[in-house]
């Protein structure tokens, strides 16, 4: 394995402008992917998700920085760098979502990168890689059944 970029294609019966509003707007955010989550969705903004109880001791807070939002067409942030630095494309990853009109809904294209450009160790770059795929893969169909309880609420 490389353990270069994880990329995931999903279909949404939803249109993109719904879709991009659950992948960029944290109260929407919330009801998928993190416990927490607070940014604005603005190019260079900052903020963070939290994963977990955040009074906990062993909740996780990850900082995030949005690089590009361009309604209803990409939503990108790079996140898992240390607090105290800004990202960059050598300290941390970048999750890309590109929405793109099929039919009555939306085909959303996910990729994250970076893993290798971490410097991690090899142990810990397959542990992270690893990691990032489970999650994704357990996170990314909660959008899809939160997208269909959303557009069915009248």
């Amino acid at each position: 394995m490389e353990y270069g970029s994880i990329e995931r294609e999903i279909h949404i019966d939803a249109t993109p402008e719904v879709v991009y509003e659950v992948v960029s707007a944290p109260e929407h955010l919330q009801e998928w992917w993190p416990d927490e989550a607070e940014l604005k969705p603005v190019p260079g903004a900052t903020g963070v998700v939290t994963f977990g109880d955040r009074s906990a001791p062993d909740a996780t807070v990850v900082p995030l920085t949005v690089v590009e939002a361009d309604p209803p067409r990409r939503f990108s942030f790079r996140w898992v760098y240390d607090r105290d630095e800004a990202a960059t494309p050598a300290n941390s990853l970048l999750v890309i979502f590109d929405l793109v009109p099929s039919g009555a809904g939306t085909l959303l294209r996910f990729t994250e990168t970076g893993f290798r450009e971490k410097g991690w160790e090899a142990a810990v770059l397959e542990e992270q890689y690893r990691d990032h795929v489970n999650g994704w893969d357990y996170f990314l169909p909660r959008l899809v059944t939160y997208v269909a309880r959303l557009v069915s609420t009248p």
